[in-house]
């Protein structure tokens, strides 16, 4: 532990205390650099709540400013004696120490910031710190202009294609052993090649099978700078009937067979999903959640129109709304896309058909081209 640290801080643990009974731990600490911000995710075994506090530089004693925050019924003791060093222009480092008996503390040591923003997630319960400040260099002022502009001045060119699931994480199994995270990924292969035909800048979250949290895909995403994320999954029931087409924008309030949905792409139990209701309740729904309806209408609108003929599964059930962490995490107009149900005949069938996938492909590009047509800026012309 830094000498930099209050005394009180590393004394406990330095000194042997023993550990009370009741406390949880900190399960695993990581950290992720991007262009505009940097992010700490500490997993916890037990739900927190806690409150960021913010400390200036102090030149006479160099020592940086730092973030700070206390976390309740935490035991650490002697587990994060060194620092974690980050070093990437927002970051120095992590310090995290045994406060008191009944509470540890996280400090971080900054280089930069303009400001930061903290959440609290559950089903692990997860705290997620973000440092925001732009280390790029001038050649990307233009690009930082743009995201500084409201949503609807801001152009569309790079797209975030997340195909759900994937590696360890089969997603839902259906008819014939049909795997989720296979039609996904085959999926989101197709439609990027579409949307590159269209002129879009693509970003993959994973291009094969290998496993990713929802964390580090919606990490992903705002690293790389995308204007629209698009997750592409296939949906389960209990009952077999069910079929067609859904496709999911953010919202707090959800119906029961929503909360179903939202919690098996959540990774959770249904029972679950409360907590995290919760939580969206207390976030500000940011104007990307317009941005993200009109962006679902466009998409479904195409996908109705152009396969409904061919595949009229596709007409249902349509347009929804769910409590999604790979939806709320991001900050850019952001859509979940059921592409049908692998425990239905007729969908895991089609689910399997490379017509079929091919012309859903075409039909979520075309949408993405209409939604970019009409997010284009309106730029009056001057008269003499």
């Amino acid at each position: 532990m830094s000498r930099r640290v209050p005394i009180a801080l590393a004394a406990l643990a330095l000194l042997g205390a023993g550990r009370p009974e009741g406390l949880g731990d900190i399960v695993s600490v990581r950290h992720w650099s991007y262009p505009t911000y940097s992010r700490v995710v500490i997993e916890l075994s037990r739900p927190i709540s806690t409150e960021v506090q913010t400390l200036p530089a102090d030149p006479t004693s160099r020592t940086p400013a730092r973030l700070f925050f206390d976390l309740p019924g935490v035991w650490v003791g002697r587990q994060f004696d060194e620092p974690i060093a980050v070093g990437d222009g927002l970051l120095r480092r992590v310090r995290i120490g045994q406060n008191t008996l009944g509470s540890a503390r996280v400090v971080l040591d900054l280089e930069r910031c303009d400001g930061h923003r903290v959440r609290e997630l559950a089903a692990p319960d997860r705290l997620v710190v973000d440092v925001f400040a732009d280390r790029r260099t001038a050649r990307s002022h233009g690009r930082r202009l743009a995201r500084a502009l409201p949503m609807e001045l801001r152009t569309v060119h790079t797209v975030v294609i997340d195909a759900g699931h994937g590696g360890a994480d089969p997603g839902a199994i259906g008819i014939g052993g049909l795997r989720e995270k296979d039609v996904t990924l085959v999926l989101a292969k197709i439609l990027r090649g579409r949307l590159t035909r269209r002129g879009f800048a693509v970003v993959m979250t994973r291009d094969r099978d290998t496993t990713l949290s929802l964390l580090d895909r919606t990490a992903l995403a705002e690293g790389a700078g995308g204007d629209v994320f698009v997750s592409l999954h296939a949906n389960a029931a209990p009952r077999p009937e069910l079929e067609g087409v859904e496709i999911y924008t953010l919202d707090e309030n959800a119906q029961r067979q929503t909360l179903r949905v939202a919690a098996r792409e959540n990774g959770v139990a249904p029972r679950e999903v409360d907590p995290l209701q919760r939580l969206l309740a207390r976030l500000r729904l940011s104007e990307a959640s317009a941005r993200s309806g009109q962006l679902a209408d466009l998409v479904y609108g195409e996908i109705a129109s152009s396969m409904g003929v061919r595949w009229p599964s596709v007409l249902g059930p349509g347009r929804k709304h769910g409590p999604f962490y790979v939806l709320y995490l991001s900050d850019m107009p952001a859509i979940l896309v059921e592409a049908g149900f692998v425990t239905h005949p007729g969908d895991a069938r089609r689910l399997r058909d490379p017509a079929y996938l091919d012309a859903m492909a075409d039909q979520i590009a075309e949408g993405l081209a209409r939604f970019r047509a009409r997010s284009r800026p309106v730029v009056a012309e001057r008269t003499p």
